[in-house]
C-alpha cells in the first residue's frame, strides 16, 4: 500500500509539473499573439495625416493654437534643442507639424502662396478665423465669401507657407441646389 501511495506521489509530481510547462507554453503563446495584434491605425488617429513642413515648427503650432484653437498632443525636440516634430488636433483632426530635415528633400513653402497643397479646415466662424489668422501673422489669399455649396469660405497663407482654406457651413444644401447654382455659375 505504500508503494501504491509512493507511485501515486511521483504521478501526481510528474503531472503537475507537465501542466506547469503546458501553461508556461500556453501563456508564452498567448503572449505573443497579444504582442502581434498591433492596431495598423493607432486610436484617434485618421488614415490620412497632413503633416507640414515648416522652418519654425514652434511658430507654426503657435499659430495653429490662436487661428484654430489647436491642441498640442506632442512636441520633440531636434539636436539643436528647438521644437523639430510635433502634433496638433484641431477641432478633433490632427495634424503633423515637421521640421526640415538636411536628411530629407521635403522643403517648407514658398511664402508666395503657390502651395500646391491646401488644407481645408471647418471652423464655428469663419469669419473670426480669418481675423485671427491675419493678426497671428496669416495674408488673406482670397478673402471669406458665401460659396454656392452651402459654405463660406476664404482662404490664408500661414507666415510658414502654408495655404488654408477656411470654411463655416451656413446652409445645407440638396444635391439638386448645388447641381442648379454650378450650372448658373458655368453658363453665366
Amino acid at each position: 500500500m505504500l508503494r501504491d501511495r509512493k507511485y501515486l506521489e511521483v504521478v501526481h509530481y510528474f503531472l503537475l509539473e507537465i501542466l506547469k510547462i503546458e501553461m508556461r507554453i500556453f501563456i508564452s503563446h498567448l503572449t505573443i499573439q497579444i504582442m502581434t495584434k498591433v492596431k495598423h491605425i493607432p486610436d484617434g488617429v485618421s488614415a490620412v495625416l497632413p503633416m507640414l513642413v515648416c522652418r519654425d515648427v514652434s511658430a507654426e503650432i503657435d499659430f495653429c493654437k490662436t487661428t484654430f484653437n489647436a491642441l498640442e498632443g506632442v512636441r520633440r525636440p531636434g539636436p539643436d534643442g528647438k521644437a523639430a516634430h510635433a502634433a496638433v488636433t484641431i477641432n478633433g483632426a490632427m495634424i503633423m507639424i515637421e521640421c526640415e530635415w538636411p536628411t530629407l528633400s521635403s522643403r517648407s513653402p514658398q511664402a508666395d502662396g503657390s502651395s500646391p497643397v491646401i488644407i481645408y479646415v471647418y471652423v464655428e466662424d469663419v469669419d473670426s478665423a480669418i481675423e485671427k489668422a491675419v493678426a497671428a501673422g496669416a495674408k488673406i489669399l482670397l478673402p471669406a465669401k458665401d460659396q454656392f455649396w452651402g459654405d463660406r469660405t476664404g482662404r490664408i497663407m500661414d507666415p510658414e507657407g502654408h495655404v488654408w482654406t477656411i470654411s463655416s457651413r451656413i446652409k445645407e444644401t440638396s444635391s439638386s441646389e448645388r447641381e442648379d447654382r454650378w450650372s448658373k455659375i458655368l453658363n453665366g
